[in-house]
């Protein structure tokens, strides 16, 4: 099965992606291989970009704050684990503390070193990373993957608070989901109505099948198609029925 997320709020969105950007940090800077570093880093540099235009900091305490404040009520539910509550409680409160002590803007530690910003804005240029237009970067690039892995750790380690809140939010909307097992008539799935509405949809169909969805939903109305993959035709839809589990996530 492949899963498909499609976020339906920008501010899920912004979370998504930097799930998606810190994944790809993680792998890569664990490497050996100095063109691994540079995709580490240059993952690094769009994190900087989405948390520059966006107050990721304030969103993420108010969400945390709300979600202490739901789970707390829970206490008196008796289908749901004392245990299970109070660890994500616990979760809850430490990472807002860490939060809370965290200094000024997402990324500042990034933005006040001048040599990474010098390389940051090489890199909107196509090739302008070459040995020629930054022998310094060419030269960290060069020195021991230990040294390398130890500034990427400098670097990164700032980030962890926002992480793991995150993390948090993104945990409790996937298990948040409503899950439905339905069919799309030759390649189509339309529902209108609130009651489909979400912050994030959660689409599972098999890897044999050859379309991937293409998904348009707002507060009245969900529309699913499925184009196959190898099609050079924008609008071809899928002329198969096609089977897949949909999880509408809410908070």
């Amino acid at each position: 099965m492949i899963c498909y997320e499609h976020p339906l709020s920008e501010r899920i969105r912004t979370l998504l992606r930097l799930e998606d950007l810190f994944n790809r940090i993680d792998f890569f800077s664990t490497k050996e291989s100095a063109y691994e570093h540079h995709a580490s880093l240059m993952a690094l540099f769009e994190v900087l970009e989405i948390t520059n235009r966006a107050d990721i900091k304030s969103d993420l305490l108010q969400e945390l704050e709300r979600q202490k404040l739901i789970l707390e009520m829970l206490r008196k539910n008796p289908d749901v684990s004392e245990e299970a509550l109070d660890s994500v409680l616990n979760d809850i409160k430490v990472t807002f503390r860490e939060m809370l002590d965290f200094p000024g803007k997402v990324g500042e530690h990034l933005r006040g070193n001048d040599w990474l910003m010098a390389i940051k804005q090489r890199i909107g240029i196509p090739g302008g990373c070459c040995v020629f237009d930054l022998p310094s970067y060419h030269y960290w690039l060069n020195l021991d993957p230990v040294h390398r892995h130890e500034d990427l750790n400098e670097w990164l380690s700032p980030f962890q608070p926002i992480r793991n809140a995150f993390k948090i939010v993104l945990l409790l909307l996937r298990k948040s989901g409503r899950t439905l097992r339905v069919v799309a008539n030759q390649g189509v799935f339309q529902h209108n109505g609130s009651e489909y509405s979400a912050q994030m949809l959660r689409i599972n169909i098999s890897d044999q099948l050859p379309c991937v969805p293409e998904i348009s939903a707002n507060k009245y109305a969900l529309n699913i198609r499925f184009i196959p993959t190898q099609s050079v035709q924008k609008n071809r839809v899928y002329e198969g029925d096609v089977t897949f589990e949909i999880t509408f996530c809410n908070l």
